[in-house]
């Protein structure tokens, strides 16, 4: 069919584009640099930034300090007041809504400049799926993005909601007849309504692509298999791709696999309020290919050196393989020495792809093990392999020492169905993540901690906890680790776990 033939040229076309910006990086981000610096020369920012005196990376470094959301609210609440050429020319069209762990309710400015990034991101990555599998019969089916509600909020003349909810008003004319759910659905603001509402609306319909974070999916398909006794793969025997992102998918792999009834391909994301970063291009590698010819520059600081105080910046082009780092960026949203946050590893250098290893804030090391995301879902991972278990959700939290109990870490862990060995699955997580990490191993071996604890969490418990939080569905996401008892005592507090 013709549409077949078209896409395969356009994402031949399109990968030649992506491909050769991947393949000459430095240049890429130095021009990218250059066009940031000179585009907000005469904003407030800049003025007061001397950008009009910087030529390189060096004068930026002296002129322009490494901030977060809260150092850089001076200027943010400025622009979300509806003041011009603060941080950007002009004023945003959009801002992003999201939550903080420190700063409350944050407002990330989306500008006409910025926003081809978010819309673009996504789009590429499909493409470059099609032009390295060859595979184009997706088309002829729907598509569904389980996503927050599209309804904005004026704020000062510009519109405001979840990134998820601004992406939903610029959906391209070709996909819009085949896209899922309908606008009556997708407003819909309770998450278990909305879900419900979403499988009436799909299940007598021939799914092709399902796109959404791992955690609202793996509801969705619950409802679909409860509803119908059929695997998803029975119902939609055509549904041939998976897009997601927001967490790690492969802990919850063999969860999928399980409700679905068979492999099908997919495709990881790296999206953000504040940038669209990173996407899966090849089906045989689970890293992400950086983007870095849309509009943002990047920096990274050792996350071991940002943790003692030592703010050593570098650009792309110093970065190596296998060191954990923090993700600072400068962007044509008006964000300009930005701490994302987020943690990444460079797994390749040409081109430049990395994985996600966690964020700054979400790190276990109450007794100084340094335990990254990464590793505990690593750990995870492995344990379920090698047992048969299966895995909802987790978190893991620190245990104190106290007079009747030694230190050690807990795991919370939510199963699907019966457990198989739970002793065996603790000893598991222990040797997994002993192999990975050497400050843990040392307090293992040295006793300073015992052996991890399971505690396991009943049937739909992070749910419900989630939901005691205010934040069940949308971008909203179970953490993962802490260096606090928040989550614990919170999950022991609404009676979610099984055994104590």
């Amino acid at each position: 069919m013709l549409k077949h033939v078209l896409l395969k040229i356009i994402s031949s076309l399109a990968k030649k584009q992506v491909y050769n910006w991947a393949t000459n990086p430095i240049t890429t981000q130095e021009n990218q640099f250059k066009y940031l610096i000179k585009k907000a020369r005469n904003t407030k920012f800049g003025q007061n930034h001397n950008f009009s005196e910087i030529s390189n990376y060096q004068e930026f470094k002296k002129r322009v300090p490494i901030r977060d959301y809260e150092e850089l609210r001076e200027y943010l609440e400025k622009v979300k007041s509806g003041k011009k050429d603060i941080l950007w020319p002009g004023k945003p069209i959009y801002l992003a809504l999201t939550s903080g762990t420190t700063s409350g309710a944050k407002y990330i400015p989306i500008t006409r400049e910025s926003l081809p990034n978010h819309l673009n991101g996504a789009k590429n990555a499909l493409l470059i799926y099609v032009a390295e599998t060859n595979k184009t019969s997706f088309v002829d089916g729907k598509y569904i993005f389980v996503q927050g509600s599209p309804i904005l909020k004026d704020i000062s003349g510009m519109l405001s909601g979840r990134l998820s909810g601004i992406s939903a008003h610029h959906v391209p004319f070709y996909m819009k007849s085949n896209m899922l759910p309908s606008w009556k659905t997708n407003i819909i603001e309770d998450w278990e309504n909305k879900i419900e509402n979403i499988v009436k609306e799909t299940i007598r319909e021939d799914m092709t692509i399902i796109s959404g974070i791992p955690s609202w999916l793996q509801m969705y398909f619950e409802k679909i298999v409860k509803k119908t006794n059929k695997q998803i793969s029975e119902v939609f025997p055509n549904f041939s791709l998976l897009i997601y992102g927001g967490v790690n998918f492969r802990p919850y792999k063999e969860k999928f696999l399980s409700l679905i009834g068979k492999e099908v391909d997919s495709i990881e994301l790296f999206p953000a309020s504040e940038g669209f970063f990173a996407f899966q291009d090849k089906q045989d590698s689970n890293d992400l290919l950086l983007i870095l010819n849309a509009g943002i520059f990047y920096e990274f600081i050792d996350v071991e050196d940002f943790r003692e105080n030592r703010i050593e910046r570098i650009s792309l082009q110093n970065v190596k393989k296998d060191i954990n780092y923090v993700m600072i960026i400068s962007s044509s949203a008006g964000l300009w020495g930005y701490n994302t946050g987020d943690t990444v590893k460079f797994t390749s250098i040409n081109p430049y792809r990395i994985v996600v290893t966690g964020r700054l804030r979400q790190s276990l090391s109450a007794f100084g093990e340094h335990v990254i995301v990464k590793e505990v879902e690593q750990a995870i991972e492995q344990a379920i392999l090698k047992t048969g278990n299966m895995v909802v959700e987790f978190t893991v939290a620190p245990r104190f020492k106290s007079k009747s109990l030694q230190a050690c870490h807990e795991w919370f862990i939510e199963f699907d169905g019966n457990v198989i060995e739970i002793n065996n699955f603790g000893s598991l997580l222990d040797i997994e993540l002993q192999k990975q990490n050497k400050y843990y191993k040392d307090l293992i071996d040295g006793r300073i901690i015992d052996k991890p604890v399971i505690r396991k969490i009943i049937k739909g418990g992070f749910k419900k906890y989630m939901r005691s939080i205010g934040k069940l569905g949308g971008q909203n996401k179970v953490p993962k680790i802490a260096d606090n008892r928040e989550i614990a005592d919170s999950l022991k507090k609404l009676n979610l776990i099984e055994s104590i």
